[in-house]
């Protein structure tokens, strides 16, 4: 069954948030939340409201980069210390904690920073997906888009009520 994505383009956000608002109410099985996307020059407050809460991803991404940032920054000291036992250290531990704690915390920032950046750009789909065509560059000047990611028994549903809430413009692509 083949993927397809409509864009609808609307002058005012009231017109796309009617549409939004009828597009979650239909009785679409197949068609999720997530699969609804608006894209707009402003910021919109009513947005989290109309697609609900989003999945963000990104901090579980930091979450696993300070940990093993942390943890492998100590490895790392201590076993660079623990290489020199047989030199006497007069009486000093062999791997010292209280230094190797503060360069410990400056490598669970450091590994947080790098795998953060790195999960940005694997949930933004970078590099691999760049600017789709469907895009149309009146998004970025005044209009607002609704995106919908459905199957194809729905397109033309979709479409319709797109068409009801004066949309200036719908197209689709096909994604799979």
């Amino acid at each position: 069954m083949s993927t397809i994505r409509i864009l609808g383009l609307f002058d005012d956000f009231d017109a796309a948030a009617h549409s939004i608002r009828e597009v979650r109410d239909g009785h679409f099985p197949a068609l999720k939340m997530d699969d609804v996307t608006i894209k707009s020059p402003i910021e919109h407050p009513d947005v989290e409201e109309l697609l609900g809460d989003r999945p963000a991803p990104i901090r579980k991404y930091t979450f696993a980069g300070s940990i093993l940032g942390g943890v492998l920054g100590f490895l790392f000291l201590a076993s660079s210390q623990g290489n020199f036992f047989a030199q006497h250290k007069g009486g000093k531990p062999i791997i010292p904690l209280p230094p190797d704690l503060v360069l410990t915390y400056e490598l669970l920032i450091l590994g947080g920073v790098y795998i953060t950046v790195l999960g940005f750009l694997i949930c933004a789909g970078l590099p691999a997906r760049m600017r789709s065509d469907l895009y149309n560059i009146k998004i970025s000047e005044d209009q607002i888009g609704v995106m919908v990611k459905s199957d194809a028994h729905t397109v033309a549903e979709i479409k319709k009520i797109f068409e009801r809430h004066h949309a200036l413009s719908i197209a689709e692509e096909v994604i799979e």
